[in-house]
């Protein structure tokens, strides 16, 4: 079994990226900007469908974007996400895990995955084979179903007419006729997700739309503000009702309570989570953004095993349905770094065909953003990149662990649309002259080239990013910078999609040590790293924000991958004193980087299943956390000058 906080792969990341382009499609390949439009008007006229509902389904699954006939990370293709798992299955790589322990505390043996199984398509639920089923209504080739945009709204079309059929009720021209229809399409086998999914829809129908898709087609969607649904259809779907059992979620999601078990198996070992009493022993200050690498089934498997590893959740791609598996209150074993572990929560979103370039449902999105803004104001947790992780932002907490962290959810999750969807969009707040920037790049029309998404070396299809990549010198031909962490050799990063070494993520906040032209120069990973951010097209937007730099006298300072307590901490403790064991980066003397919380080294010693040896320590010690480098990390307040620039 695959570690289900692991998407991403490492795989050999081929040659060093030596230009940074941006990809698009040949213009004269594209049909004209109005045409898909005219193919939802034409499709819901065909099958009787009211637009507005087939336009509305439509943005829940995938915005209106065509991807380039590439299918999401549970198989499904085109605007209407009809699934064809099997297909996708077939021409998926198939991946690995890395070997890192997600429970991250060397205090304990390591806790690590094996190898993902690739389910059989006989296996696959009926959800991840419409488009099968779109073929047989409409009689148009499945291989069409998932190029065409065309022929995949048709495809659409036709199953919500058939869904609408199956329940009795007449093709009606009144949208709010085709609730339990909508609800039907999503896929769900209980009633609470199938009527979140379509009370998503409705919204969306009564608030409009209006955005140009990733192939330049200009969708329009008018509100419709007094449009009320008939609710009561959804008595008719025949589906089960889910356990909330302890579910702590926000009354805006479907939550399914599906726990993790709390087992004691000998010779000192148990799993796969250790009890807490979170906030009052130690706070929360962490949300952990992961994705499965598994299907549904499977992710729900490996979290019910006793023997592997958990997290607090996991978010289905098809329809947003939201389980929870260990208490809020609990540490569950995710992040591979023990000090982020005992202070976050896990998130898990499911995506089981590996394809990094794969994307991920509107459904998916707005489920996830709706739970981050109930944990964040449950426990006060600031949304934003320093406390919104991705896995991929964790810091390795020793020298020897960095290379084998995890780098999911990876460049392609779109975080300006995730932030947009908590209410904390990324935008300038500060002038041209500012000390600090925000990584903001236009997600769909970034495309730079990546490679080793299916081979390595192999160049990746085009797709949007949300990351920029980091060079040498202000030139595109200029080596990228070095991270010292992952090659210890001193070799140039590459552009693999998994080397994470010359990368800046959308949202994340850096100190500006130059600008010339159209390129801006931050300090990362203890130098100074270039992007292009021309005026047109920007790829960052000015901020204000914190900075720190060594104390005065200082010509450098360390940095480490955890916030332990000084070992004066421990006196009168039975609690073995931890390492404060710094990475192999430096902060020198100069240098500036944006500051995160302050809080007093911490440590969760939890070792045994007995939780009447649980203990936090907490020394007198200050950290900062910092953005040093695509990873957060952290410097003691000792060591460092905080101001404002």
């Amino acid at each position: 079994m695959v570690s289900a906080a692991l998407v991403l792969p490492l795989l050999s990341a081929g040659p060093s990226a030596t230009a940074e382009r941006t990809v698009r499609p040949a213009r004269s390949a594209q049909p004209a900007s109005g045409a898909l439009q005219r193919d939802f008007a034409a499709a819901a006229a065909q099958y009787r469908v009211p637009q507005s509902v087939l336009l509305g389904v439509a943005y829940l699954q995938s915005r209106w974007d065509a991807h380039g006939g590439a299918p999401s990370v549970t198989g499904g293709y085109g605007p209407m996400h009809l699934t064809d798992a099997g297909t996708a299955l077939e021409e998926a790589p198939h991946h690995t895990d890395s070997g890192e322990d997600p429970r991250g505390d060397d205090a304990r043996p390591a806790r690590t995955g094996g190898e993902a199984g690739v389910p059989e398509v006989s296996e696959l639920p009926a959800r991840l084979k419409t488009l099968e089923r779109a073929a047989a209504l409409t009689g148009l080739p499945a291989a069409e179903l998932r190029q065409s945009p065309s022929a995949n709204v048709r495809g659409g079309a036709a199953l919500l007419a058939a869904e609408q059929k199956q329940l009795g009720q007449p093709l009606s021209a009144d949208p709010a006729d085709w609730y339990g229809a909508v609800a039907r399409f999503s896929g769900a086998d209980d009633t609470a997700t199938a009527t979140t999914y379509a009370d998503d829809v409705y919204d969306v129908i009564r608030t409009g739309e209006r955005r140009t898709t990733d192939s330049g087609q200009q969708i329009s969607l008018p509100g419709s503000p007094r449009l009320v649904p008939h609710r009561t259809r959804a008595a008719d779907l025949g589906l089960r009702t889910a356990d909330t059992g302890r579910t702590e979620c926000p009354k805006t999601v479907a939550c399914e309570w599906i726990p993790a078990p709390y087992k004691e198996f000998g010779d000192g070992d148990y799993g796969n989570h250790d009890k807490g009493d979170r906030p009052a022993s130690q706070g929360i200050d962490y949300i952990v953004v992961h994705d499965t690498e598994a299907t549904w089934d499977t992710t729900l498997k490996l979290v019910q095993n006793p023997e592997y590893v958990s997290w607090q959740y996991s978010l289905r791609s098809s329809d947003g349905h939201i389980a929870q598996h260990v208490p809020l209150k609990d540490v569950a074993w995710h992040a591979g770094n023990w000090y982020v572990n005992s202070k976050s929560v896990g998130l898990e979103h499911e995506g089981f065909l590996t394809s990094p370039d794969a994307w991920y449902t509107e459904a998916m999105y707005r489920a996830s953003a709706r739970l981050v803004k109930y944990l964040a104001k449950r426990y006060g947790i600031p949304l934003d990149r320093q406390h919104v992780l991705g896995h991929d932002n964790v810091p390795g907490t020793t020298t020897a662990t960095i290379r084998g962290m995890h780098t999911d959810p990876g460049p392609y999750w779109d975080w300006a649309h995730y932030f947009e969807l908590l209410g904390k969009p990324f935008t300038p707040s500060a002038g041209p002259s500012s000390g600090v920037v925000t990584v903001r790049p236009r997600y769909a029309k970034h495309q730079p080239l990546y490679t080793g998404c299916v081979k390595a070396g192999q160049p990746c299809a085009p797709h949007g990013s949300g990351a920029v990549r980091l060079h040498t010198a202000p030139a595109q031909d200029a080596p990228l910078v070095k991270d010292i962490g992952l090659r210890p050799g001193g070799q140039d990063s590459t552009n693999g999609v998994n080397d994470t070494g010359a990368r800046a993520s959308t949202g994340q906040q850096y100190a500006v040590a130059e600008r010339r032209g159209e390129w801006t120069a931050i300090w990362y990973l203890g130098q100074k790293a270039w992007f292009h951010n021309p005026r047109t097209r920007p790829t960052a937007v000015n901020a204000r924000g914190l900075l720190l730099t060594p104390r005065d006298g200082a010509a450098e300072v360390p940095v480490y991958g955890r916030a332990y307590p000084e070992a004066a901490a421990y006196a009168g403790t039975s609690v073995p004193v931890q390492a404060i064991s710094p990475l192999p980066y430096k902060l020198l003397a100069g240098q500036r980087y944006v500051v995160g919380d302050r809080a007093p080294g911490e440590y969760f010693f939890a070792p045994r299943f007995d939780t009447a040896g649980h203990r936090v320590i907490r020394g007198e010690e200050a950290y900062h956390e910092i953005q040093f480098g695509h990873r957060v990390a952290y410097v003691k307040a000792s060591d460092v000058r905080v101001f404002r620039p």
